[in-house]
């Protein structure tokens, strides 16, 4: 009597599990259902560098489930295939129009706001700022002048809020022979001169500000003995 109560308490118990699960399937099926907007978004299928002319291989479309989508997403592969990068995707990373070099034929999206420009420079003695450092950050460009025979190490806060446009940890040879990270920066014309001369002749350093800091002020050279005199004042 008691085997047979047991069976049938198992029969029972094995139907109310079936019962749940089919009704937990059903919901959360059907809330799947009503948060698939229907949409796709085109990401990276790869990591790609800058500079890479877009193939059907690199893209890949992926289901967007949210109301809306990125500013400058795109929808379908066939929208950025043949558009060439402005900056390096990681796998799986958005398509915006801002990483594209061109759009369309009106040069809208390239990446380049009319009246700036792109440079790159060599970066040294940033290697705990360059693993933070990503598109979109603004920097503080410092530029270092060795001791040389003739006086002490100098530096000099060039340029400030300047923002970044891509990174490469990878190490570049320079000028100087030095292989180095590269960053690309954006900025106006009249300051191209001064980052390809401090490029060429002295060191980078970069400092990156607050995304909220926008503040700017006028800066000196600074030497290592006038730091020094200032010190013990």
């Amino acid at each position: 009597m008691r085997k047979k109560n047991l069976v049938t308490l198992l029969g029972i118990a094995l139907v109310v599990a079936l019962v749940s699960t089919g009704v937990f399937y059903g919901l959360f099926v059907t809330k799947l259902k009503s948060e698939d907007s229907g949409k796709t978004l085109v990401v990276a299928a790869k990591p790609l560098e800058a500079g890479t002319v877009l193939a059907a291989s690199d893209v890949k479309a992926i289901a967007w489930t949210a109301a809306e989508m990125p500013q400058g997403a795109f929808e379908r592969t066939s929208q950025v295939v043949g558009k060439t990068l402005f900056g390096t995707l990681t796998t799986a990373e958005p398509v915006l129009t801002s990483r594209l070099a061109s759009v369309d034929g009106s040069g809208q999206g390239s990446g380049i706001p009319a009246g700036m420009r792109a440079i790159s420079v060599h970066v040294s003695d940033s290697s705990g700022v360059m693993s933070l450092l990503h598109a979109g950050h603004h920097v503080d460009v410092q530029v270092v002048l060795p001791r040389t025979a003739a006086g002490g190490a100098q530096v000099r806060t060039t340029l400030e809020a300047v923002e970044v446009l891509s990174v490469n940890n990878k190490p570049e040879p320079n000028s100087q022979g030095f292989s180095l990270p590269v960053v690309t920066l954006l900025v106006k014309p009249s300051e191209i001169d001064t980052l390809a001369l401090a490029d060429s002749g002295a060191r980078i350093r970069l400092a990156l500000r607050n995304p909220l800091d926008t503040a700017t002020r006028p800066h000196a050279a600074l030497s290592l003995p006038s730091l020094m005199m200032g010190a013990g004042q």
